[in-house]
């Protein structure tokens, strides 16, 4: 029968046929957890009583790096002594953001099945992976036996036609597309992608928009694993290790089918509190801001950096805005330095923080206070998302971001390009 790409992935990994609504015992090639979640995987490793892993595994050290306190420390203290004791690799302070530093590594590959104590895991769909957050007991059970139980998910299948307009960017896209499906849209399902828009995107762009498929309720979802794939992950696993071309079947069978133009799509924002209210930015030009945030694990990458980079040139910064940047990993903020745009940043006003969480879940690096509005390039508005539940968050593309820092008030980027 022909399958979709998350039907063949189960499939292979549990050893026999699978069809979406089937229940299957699923072989896990790689997990990992964060500081946020990983003090409860060894609490639970501890109790089962395991003394090796039967899948590979790694820890970092993001959501608050530096420590802000003595109990992230000692979490901090807890991951290095469980990685020395247990040989495993551990990204510590400064390396970045799980979601941009496991792929960067090498450590998924189309095909592979990823299971992360972090929701964002869908990030790896980017590169043809079946990946998806779990709790942490269920990801110390996959530790300690090598598999974990699956439902196959049904599909649906998002074409995306048209041109990018100018200052127009993959964030629009995925705002767009959750606006119009909303939150719920895709719970416990797959997402499959494809389409021009698609084809022509770069990998940091296919990165952001799989990333935030956690916001349409999706399990998982996957890009196209096309020349851009291959080259991105060449670059990184080298020349010799073989990549798997996975794609869906002719005639596999898609719970939905959704076709979208955005040939005439405006810069788009998420406003308080729930991602899929939307709206155009120019719409929300008496909405003003206080704090501006460009980073995280949607849009921390050097594509991002460029697009906040081309807006800020030469500018300044509202003087009554603080704007916070946070490369999405070490890699990432060499690069940024090598191109100028770190420079850029500073010159605008802007403060650059290690790479890192911190900002996006609130845990330091620019809590906002009561009352203020925020702009920012995260995944999530929720109350209390950035820290304070007495603050409201505005999400947005990077070029967004940076015109609204400029400007003092949520603005349309376009001008810029």
């Amino acid at each position: 029968m022909a399958k979709t790409i998350a039907e063949k992935i189960l499939s292979k990994h549990a050893g026999k046929d699978l069809s979406a609504g089937d229940f299957a015992i699923c072989k896990v090639d790689f997990a990992f957890g964060q500081d946020g979640t990983s003090s409860i995987i060894i609490d639970r490793i501890k109790e089962l009583g395991v003394k090796d892993f039967k899948t590979r595994f790694c820890m970092v050290i993001d959501h608050s790096a530096p420590s802000p306190s003595e109990g992230v420390s000692r979490v901090h203290k807890k991951m290095r002594d469980f990685s020395k004791t247990f040989k495993t690799r551990i990204f510590d302070i400064g390396c970045g953001v799980c979601h941009q530093v496991i792929p960067e590594s090498g450590n998924v590959l189309p095909g592979y099945l990823v299971l992360g104590a972090d929701s964002h895991t869908c990030t790896y769909g980017a590169i043809g992976a079946f990946s998806t957050g779990v709790g942490s007991t269920d990801l110390a059970i996959a530790l300690a036996t090598g598999r974990n139980w699956f439902k196959v998910p049904a599909t649906i299948k998002i074409i995306i036609k048209g041109k990018l307009p100018k200052g127009v960017f993959a964030k629009d896209v995925i705002l767009h597309i959750i606006g119009r499906l909303k939150s719920d849209g895709a719970t416990y399902k797959a997402v499959e992608f494809s389409g021009p828009v698609i084809d022509n995107m770069g990998m940091d762009g296919r990165f952001t928009i799989a990333n935030m498929l956690v916001e349409l309720g999706a399990k998982t979802g996957f890009m196209p694993v096309d020349k851009k794939t291959f080259a991105w992950l060449k670059s990184r696993v080298g020349r010799n290790k073989h990549i798997e071309q996975i794609t869906a079947d002719k005639g596999a069978v898609y719970e939905s089918v959704h076709e979208f133009d955005i040939s005439r799509l405006k810069p788009t924002v998420s406003m308080p509190h729930s991602v899929d209210n939307t709206a155009e930015a120019a719409n929300l030009k008496k909405v003003k801001i206080h704090e501006a945030f460009l980073g995280t694990c949607t849009n921390g990458r050097i594509d991002d950096f460029k697009a906040a980079a081309k807006v800020l040139y030469k500018h300044k910064i509202h003087p009554e805005v603080k704007m916070i940047i946070a490369p999405s990993s070490r890699e990432v903020y060499l690069e940024a330095l090598k191109l100028g745009l770190i420079d850029i940043f500073i010159k605008a006003g802007a403060v650059v923080v290690s790479p890192g969480c911190g900002p996006c879940v609130g845990t330091h690096n620019g809590i906002p206070a009561d009352g203020e509005v925020v702009i920012s390039t995260a995944n999530r508005n929720f109350k209390g998302r950035m820290g304070n539940p007495a603050a409201f968050i505005y999400l947005a593309s990077p070029a967004t971001v940076a015109a609204s820092a400029l400007k003092g008030y949520i603005s349309d980027p376009r001008s810029y390009f």
